[in-house]
Formats: C-alpha cells, sequence, structure tokens
C-alpha cells in the first residue's frame, strides 16, 4: 500500500491512483492521521491533474462509506432526492421536499450551510422557531416514514470524510476541481440513501458554474459516477442569470417558499420547482413528465404540499404558529433606477454578496448570521424601468449596512436602451 508522500507524488506527476489507495486515503482523512500539509498537497495536485472516471467513483464510494450509510426498507419506497448546486433566492428544496412526498415519494435530504454568495437550506430552515437540522438517523427515518420527506444537516456519522476535504478545500482554492466536487455531493447522497436523485445544476452569473459547457461537463461527471453507482440519476440546467423568485435571504425565502406551496408567489420558483419535482417522480416510475407536472400544479393550488411541509417543520420540532413568527428586519431605503432604461443584466453574485453586507450570509462556515435580513428583488430582465423606480427592496435594522447593501446592488443591475430575449427557467436536460 503507498504512503501519503507516494500519494502526492503519484497525482503529482499525473498518475492514476488505484481504489485500494483511495480507500486508504479517505480512512486516513477520516482518522485524521493525513496531516492538513500533506491533505492541502495532495489536493493541488489533485486539482492541477484531475481524477479520472474511475478514481471518481472509487473516491466517491470511499467517502460514502467513511460514516453510517442509511438503507431504507422496502416500506419507504420510492426514495427520491433533489441536489442544486447553489445559486441565490433558491429556496427550492423548501417547496420541492413536500411537493414531492405528496406524490407518494420519501425524501431523504441532507442539505448544506450558505457560503460566500450563494444561500444555504440549513439558514432558512433554522429562521424557523424549533426547526431541529441535528436529527439522528432513526429519528430521520422516523419522520421519513410518517410525514415522506425530513431535510436535515450533514451530520457527525455521514460522509465525515467529505467534511474534512471540503474544508480544506475551501482554504486552499482547491474548490473548482470537477472529480472533487463529484465525489463531494454523491457521497452524501448515496450515504442518505435515496434511489433516484436530481441535480439542478444552476448556469449563469450567480452559480457556481457561469458557462454552460463547462456545467454541462459537471453534469456529466455527475450522471456518470451516480450511475455507476448504482442510483437513477438525471441533471437539470437552470437559470441563475437572476435571482430565482423575489426573496432573497432566510426568514424572508421561507415565507415565500410557502407562499408557493399554497399556489402563489413567483411563476419561475413554481416551474422550477414543478419541473424537478416531476422530474424526481418520473424517475422513480410514478408515471410521465406531463401528468407528473398536472399533479404537481395540482399539490401546490389545493395547498396539500403546504400541510406536509407544515407537518414536516412541526415533528423537527417548530412552533405550530412558526409562519407568524418568521421576522423580516425593518425595511430601508430601496436601490432605484438612475435613469429610463430597461434591465439589461445582473451580476448575481454580487447581489448575493449584498446579503452578506447585511448581515444575512457568512464568508466563514463559523459566522453568524441574521435571518431576518434580506432582499426582495422588483424586477426582472428585460423590464422597462423609470429612474427613481425601486429596484431592490432591503430589510435590515442597521442603516450603515443596508448602505453598503444598496451600492453593491447599484453596480450589480445593467441598465442600457434594450435587453436581450429572457431565457428558460430550464436550460437543458441530461440523463436518464
Amino acid at each position: 500500500m503507498s504512503t501519503p508522500l507516494e500519494w502526492i507524488e503519484a497525482k503529482k506527476r499525473g498518475r492514476e491512483h488505484s481504489q485500494r489507495d483511495l480507500q486508504a486515503f479517505v480512512a486516513a482523512v477520516t482518522s485524521g492521521s493525513l496531516p492538513d500539509y500533506q491533505l492541502a498537497a495532495w489536493l493541488m495536485a489533485t486539482w492541477h491533474a484531475g481524477l479520472s472516471a474511475s478514481e471518481i467513483l472509487a473516491l466517491t464510494r470511499a467517502m460514502r462509506d467513511s460514516g453510517t450509510v442509511l438503507r431504507h426498507t422496502d416500506d419507504l419506497e420510492p426514495t427520491a432526492d433533489k441536489h442544486s448546486t447553489g445559486g441565490v433566492g433558491d429556496k427550492a428544496s423548501l417547496v420541492i421536499a413536500p411537493l414531492a412526498a405528496g406524490l407518494g415519494l420519501r425524501v431523504p435530504m441532507i442539505s448544506g450551510r450558505g457560503l460566500g454568495h450563494t444561500g444555504g437550506t440549513l439558514d432558512k430552515l433554522q429562521s424557523i422557531e424549533g426547526y431541529r437540522v441535528d436529527l439522528g438517523a432513526e429519528e430521520f427515518t422516523q419522520i421519513l416514514r410518517e410525514v415522506g420527506c425530513s431535510i436535515i444537516g450533514q451530520t457527525d456519522d455521514i460522509a465525515p470524510a467529505d467534511r474534512r476535504l471540503y474544508a480544506m478545500r475551501d482554504v486552499t482554492a482547491t474548490v473548482d476541481c470537477i472529480g472533487l466536487i463529484v465525489s463531494s455531493i454523491l457521497s452524501k447522497k448515496l450515504a442518505a440513501g435515496p434511489r433516484n436523485l436530481v441535480i439542478d445544476l444552476k448556469c449563469g452569473s450567480g452559480a457556481f458554474m457561469a458557462d454552460r459547457a463547462a456545467a454541462r461537463e459537471l453534469a456529466r461527471a455527475l450522471i456518470d459516477t451516480g450511475s455507476a453507482a448504482g442510483l437513477n440519476i438525471s441533471a437539470l440546467l437552470t437559470d441563475m442569470d437572476q435571482p430565482l423568485g423575489c426573496a432573497i435571504g432566510n426568514a424572508t425565502e421561507v415565507i415565500e417558499a410557502l407562499q408557493c406551496l399554497r399556489g402563489e408567489g413567483p411563476a419561475d420558483l413554481r416551474e422550477l420547482c414543478i419541473e424537478l419535482t416531476a422530474e424526481m417522480a418520473r424517475l422513480a416510475g410514478l408515471g410521465d413528465s406531463d401528468a407528473l407536472r398536472a399533479r404537481c400544479a395540482a399539490g401546490l393550488d389545493d395547498g396539500s404540499a403546504e400541510q406536509v411541509f407544515m407537518r414536516m417543520a412541526v415533528a423537527h420540532g417548530a412552533v405550530a404558529d412558526f409562519e407568524a413568527r418568521l421576522r423580516v428586519a425593518q425595511e430601508q431605503a430601496p436601490a432605484v433606477a438612475d435613469r429610463d432604461a430597461v434591465v439589461h443584466s445582473m451580476q448575481v453574485d454580487e447581489i448575493g454578496r449584498a446579503v452578506i453586507d447585511l448581515g444575512g450570509g457568512r464568508l466563514r462556515h463559523e459566522d453568524s448570521i441574521d435571518a431576518s435580513a434580506g432582499l426582495q428583488c422588483l424586477v426582472r430582465i428585460g423590464d422597462v424601468v423609470r429612474a427613481g423606480q425601486p429596484l431592490f427592496t432591503i430589510h435590515c435594522d442597521d442603516v450603515a449596512r443596508a448602505d453598503r447593501a444598496r451600492a453593491r446592488i447599484s453596480a450589480a443591475i445593467v441598465l442600457a436602451a434594450d435587453a436581450p430575449a429572457a431565457g428558460p427557467v430550464v436550460l437543458e436536460r441530461l440523463g436518464a
């Protein structure tokens, strides 16, 4: 068996690791016997050399097996999940999990916190008073059985190797390596036990992958690795050249998700949630896409999806009247148009950073957040605006923070004499 120095040397020279070496590497990462300086060296060598398809699969399986792997009994099938690569205003998981449960799926969803300009599902859920994201496997499975869906955070025993690898990637500028991205995403999803998985791969100025060709390459790697690991998996490339919906923040996004769950809310959020949920159900063999879209629309319009969300939240410890207790910070002066024009484009990652300016996001894992801070996007690309017209409302209890956010938003909105035609919410479908 190779030593850590030999692992680093092999990748530095562009050589391929054996399955046995990757299993030993992950074991050393998990136990802590591999020092940070050698892990950092391996990550940088891997960033330069890349990982082959067989290496990605072996690394994914080893990371999955570094902790507890949930094996759902037949009475919990069919199981399905959705993973988003992250965007601005992306509260879709809050809608999709209960909507899919209403179709008869079980949705074991392990989500993350926000970091940088993208928001995190766990931060949104924890703006709900009493909601617990740190459930153990037994309680997670019980809620899955009784409600049909459960959204929790990564526990200490779910893919623990990924936790250390991700933290080190974050501080060594090696996050953007396709093989490491794929193994990180799929190891956690495989450990949670769904048999069907849909990837919502965001593409645009607010996404991790701004370029569609790069997004397509990542989607292909996720599909190939997931399929080889036994998943039914597909991917939708979706637009992130403008925020999803109107609300951006934490409590404010929960409010908008609840509106969507009762048949209200922004059209783009509704469309995306219907498309992704229908795809999850199609993979699970529950019908054809058109019929499933119609069932999803009905689940939103008749309020049944909202009732599933309420049951899930209470099962997680939320107070019964949590919606009435959601607090949004006071409204400050909005960001406005400086002239008559058309909204040509948005630098969406900068809009996400404006939420950090308000205190509603984090730059480091240990940062605390203000769940009441956030934005409301009042315009879409192609809208005609007049001088002085509000473009974004700003919610923050700190005037100085609001001023910083307003300046950032104003710089991020491009106004012009005309604008390109608005693109679709779903740009492309790949996979099964």
